[in-house]
């Protein structure tokens, strides 16, 4: 081994991305596999690298004893005093090896240790460069597919995008390119896993960032998203500065910023809306662009009622329930979506059902309708305590509510919890038109 090996080091180092003190850690590891390949595992033997020379060096030390038994380890005093003239009985005596004595098997297998282990160091190299970048979008190029998941050229690594990752009705061939958000960044015996995703709401959050200086400049947030990829998604927005209109910012100058996320999306429809600390008003926003008559908050339940004009169902609703679904997932409330029509006729119905109970008047059955109690039967499977809150009425007023209810029901033959759990279904069914 010559000087030139340290020039061999700093091309690897820089070929492979690899340190140099792991190159070199390695390569007296290698060398002394080798050593152990031809002299086998009963020697004492250690290998260092020599800076100013720029090669591998190879000692094996022996003990200096008067009568040599186990050769691999002794060496007698008459032996040791031609490599040491100084050397006596006790010493250990470190004799210099000439690595070309260590054979063609050796070497082999040297360079099989080598070779593991600047994978070994490449791979912990990819990853130490990527944990950090989870969170980022990334650029790379189309390698091949596996089983529907399409493996992407990153340039120093490999990434999957998985098939539940991937935009529905996108597709790519080989040498495109394409664009996406690291998920995950793995570790694993045989390398690094990164993962990629087009699908995740912090896509389009990270699209918009890149885009929109304001987001970057931390003068207009993303509060929320929601997405159903490839065809609908919202974004809520809110503002620090009340001079900038956080929507405006997104769309940008005739919606240059917002069609230039769409153009990267394939076309996936973006509706850019208000973020409001009050729930109502925000559903009001998410629900946009139909008009909004009323809101029925049901704390509780974490649940709202929205009531619109008939001509303007449909558009709240959105096709296939998709309107309402993005603004329940984007607000985290449960929503109800009904005309002016029918929910008059269920609060006459309420009504006319809350009425015919003693003690009730519109005032009681107004504030009962308001408060979820929308049947009978929900009056009388109540909790008393919740019920005692209801304005208007206390805890001898609501135990006397629901004994009334429950023997009306009795008189009428009606099962008050099966007449609940119809009532709940029922809203569940509505909620979900």
């Amino acid at each position: 081994m010559t000087s030139d090996l340290l020039k061999v080091l700093e091309q690897v180092g820089r070929e492979k991305g690899v340190e140099r003190e792991t190159l070199i850690e390695t390569l007296e590891e290698a060398v002394k596999a080798a050593a152990r390949k031809k002299l086998g595992q009963n020697y004492d033997l250690e290998i260092k690298f020599n800076e100013e020379m720029g090669e591998i060096e190879v000692f094996e030390f022996k003990e200096v004893v008067e009568k040599v038994e186990n050769e691999s380890l002794e060496i007698s005093l008459e032996d040791a005093h031609e490599v040491d003239p100084d050397a006596v009985i006790g010493d250990s005596l470190g004799i210099r090896m000439e690595t070309d004595e260590l054979g063609r098997v050796a070497a082999q297998s040297a360079k099989q240790v080598i070779m593991q282990r600047l994978r070994e160091a490449e791979r912990n190299g990819v990853f130490d460069d990527f944990k950090d970048r989870r969170g980022e979008i990334i650029n790379g190029i189309v390698q091949r597919f596996d089983k529907g998941a399409i493996i992407v050229n990153l340039g120093k690594a490999e990434a999957e995008l998985p098939t539940k990752e991937q935009i529905p009705k996108e597709t790519y061939k080989q040498g495109d390119r394409v664009r996406a958000y690291i998920l995950e960044v793995r570790q694993f015996s045989r390398g690094p896993q990164i993962i990629l995703s087009r699908t995740h709401p912090n896509f389009l959050s990270m699209l918009f960032e890149n885009e929109v200086p304001e987001i970057s400049e931390g003068i207009v947030s993303i509060m929320q998203v929601a997405r159903e990829p490839g065809s609908r998604a919202k974004i809520a927005v809110m503002s620090k500065d009340s001079d900038v209109d956080p929507v405006g910012a997104c769309v940008g100058m005739k919606g240059s910023r917002v069609q230039a996320v769409v153009q990267e999306l394939r076309g996936e429809k973006i509706d850019i809306v208000t973020w409001d600390n009050d729930p109502a008003k925000f559903i009001c926003n998410a629900l946009a662009p139909a008009e909004i008559t009323r809101v029925i908050v049901d704390e509780i339940n974490h649940s709202m009622v929205v009531v619109v004009p008939d001509d303007q169902l449909s558009l709240a609703i959105g096709r296939r329930g998709q309107n309402v679904r993005l603004a329940s997932k984007i607000s985290g409330w449960n929503l109800d979506v009904t005309s002016e029509t029918d929910y008059n006729k269920n609060l006459k119905d309420s009504y006319t059902s809350l009425l015919s109970l003693e003690g009730v008047g519109e005032a009681i059955a107004t504030e009962l309708y308001q408060e979820g109690y929308r049947s009978i039967a929900d009056v009388a499977s109540a909790n008393l305590a919740e019920l005692a809150n209801v304005e208007g009425l206390n805890e001898k007023d609501a135990a006397q509510l629901i004994a009334t209810a429950k023997e009306y029901l009795q008189d009428s033959g009606a099962n008050v919890t099966g007449a609940k759990a119809d009532s709940d279904k029922k809203d569940s069914d509505n909620a979900d038109e």
